[in-house]
């Protein structure tokens, strides 16, 4: 049973740890000590969602829907293409410390629809999960739950460490121009995925 759940929580850290879109939301967020919770807790949801659809056998859904790739691909592009820009904006008008208390509060809607975008216009999300994880969960016939199982465990404890463990970040950004880095970084990460999902 360990043999199928073990590379299940293998993959999927390997598969989310590298720095992307949602990555940096949920650092943002857990930096700024708003919403935390509910961020977190989306993106979780949200990639267990998407393995077990991979792991249920629908890794071919874009041989069923020929323009679903391409579609995605596009409206995904243009969002992160948005957000990053908006990283600049931010880090041209800002240059002071982390103040988690001045900053303007944004509201739990707002924030969560921009997760939930990050996330589910993402097509690499769903390459990762549905037909990465989908395709190597077909080694475990037996065990494809455990595998899963694997997987979405390593999705939370990935998005709770990295949302929670940011407040120990927080003297880093006490530093004046700190910030103004951080949005930079956003918005370079944002940019570059873009462009690379239409190059």
């Amino acid at each position: 049973m360990l043999s199928a759940f073990f590379p299940g929580l293998l993959l999927g850290l390997s598969l989310i740890v590298a720095i992307g879109a949602q990555n940096a939301f949920v650092l943002r967020q857990g930096l700024r000590g708003e919403h935390v919770l509910a961020v977190c807790l989306t993106c979780a949801v949200s990639d267990a969602v998407l393995i077990l659809v991979g792991v249920g056998g629908f890794a071919q859904a874009s041989n069923w829907v020929p323009w679903l790739e391409t579609a995605t691909r596009y409206a995904g592009a243009a969002f992160l293409l948005v957000y990053g820009l908006r990283s600049f904006w931010a880090a041209a008008r800002s240059g002071g410390a982390l103040a988690p208390a001045d900053t303007v509060p944004v509201s739990l809607g707002a924030t969560l629809a921009t997760c939930l975008a990050l996330t589910w216009l993402n097509p690499h999300v769903y390459l990762d999960t549905v037909v990465l994880l989908g395709s190597v969960s077909t080694q475990f016939a037996a065990n494809k739950g455990l595998f899963a199982a694997g997987a979405m465990t390593a999705s939370f404890v990935f998005f709770f460490s990295l949302g929670y463990g940011a407040r120990l970040l927080r003297p880093v950004f006490a530093r004046p121009g700190a910030w103004r880095v951080l949005e930079l970084g956003i918005g370079i990460v944002m940019c570059t995925i873009s462009v690379a999902l239409v190059a």
